[in-house]
């Protein structure tokens, strides 16, 4: 079989998940990173140093290490975490060496080829755009509406989401991610944080638009996570329909020929019929399996999501 060529859009442990799945089916793989954490060991060095976030680009690097004891080993050093009484409390290793890669040389895609070349990693990894970014959301409750900035804070934001966007509004995404999404065979957005991971991709303009032009299948990953609850932190307990929804709502172009959703979800009929009208709209339909890593689990299992997506391709290409 060809190998696909595929691109996965998201952040943080969503993103990992995702790849650490598609690097089974194909080497022909490109992660795009979301660049907006100011949270943690990534926070306090993009303040210190004004570079990138790292941890979630050194998250995905890790997940996409060679399969054998050297890219293993190495992996587990990145993703080694001090504990200290002092200031290198919290700090994660792999941060610390990305950081001093950019600051050595001003490409951050350097940096990364560097780490990944160490790492032998399977694909690449790219940044969502050049600099770091900040994440503004309005949020409206009983109490009124509220502006909150942070994508620490905007991830436990409570309410209804009225707007979302990136400041700098306009950033600067990698030529080599949007010559990736053009040449793509399939594209994967989510799990993962909606507001904060997964809906800022959408706010990039040029990466937004290639992502429409791109000829690619777009596999959409809903989150775990069912039970109705519009007034908690992000989309936890929305339904996976409130997803498609807001993904309509600041990308109404953007297609979706697989909307991927868990079979414990799909066993409540309302959901399911409200969700595959949405997913129709968009111009595909919704492929239900077993995907959590356990019962009630807001995780998804790494071996069933390989083997649903390598069966989602193959049918794809196949068509």
């Amino acid at each position: 079989m060809i190998q696909p060529k595929v691109v996965a859009l998201g952040g943080g442990h969503g993103l990992a998940a995702t790849l650490s799945a598609l690097r089974r089916i194909t080497s022909e793989l490109t992660a795009i990173v979301t660049v907006a954490d100011n949270g943690g060991s990534s926070g306090r060095l993009r303040k210190e140093f004004h570079s990138l976030p790292p941890g979630d680009l050194r998250m995905a690097l890790a997940a996409l290490c060679a399969d054998d004891e050297w890219g293993r080993s190495w992996a587990e050093i990145l993703q080694y975490r001090f504990s200290s009484e002092g200031e290198l409390d919290g700090h994660a290793l792999g941060n610390l060496l990305l950081t001093a890669l950019w600051d050595r040389e001003s490409d951050p895609v350097k940096g990364l080829e560097r780490v990944g070349a160490l790492l032998k990693v399977v694909g690449r990894v790219l940044p969502m755009a050049l600099e770091p970014l900040d994440i503004e959301g309005v949020f409206k409750t009983w109490q009124g509406t509220h502006l909150i900035r942070g994508q620490k804070e905007v991830a436990v934001g409570k309410g209804v989401l009225e707007d979302l966007r990136l400041i700098p509004d306009n950033p600067t995404p990698t030529a080599q991610g949007l010559r990736a999404i053009t040449e793509a065979d399939f594209i994967t957005l989510g799990p993962g944080s909606w507001f904060s991971s997964v809906l800022p991709h959408l706010l990039v303009e040029r990466q937004l638009k290639t992502l429409a032009g791109s000829p690619a299948k777009r596999v959409i990953i809903l989150n775990l996570d069912a039970s109705p609850n519009v007034t908690g932190n992000e989309l936890a307990g929305s339904s996976p329909a409130d997803h498609l929804r807001i993904l309509r709502k600041f990308a109404p172009d953007l297609k979706c020929d697989v909307a991927l959703l868990d079979s414990s979800i799909a066993a409540r009929s309302d959901l399911l019929v409200e969700l595959e009208g949405l997913a129709q709209g968009m111009g595909g339909g919704v492929f239900v399996a077993d995907l959590a890593s356990h019962p009630g689990s807001n995780h998804h299992d790494k071996e069933k999501l390989f083997l649903t997506l390598s069966h989602i391709f193959q049918a794809e290409m196949l068509r």
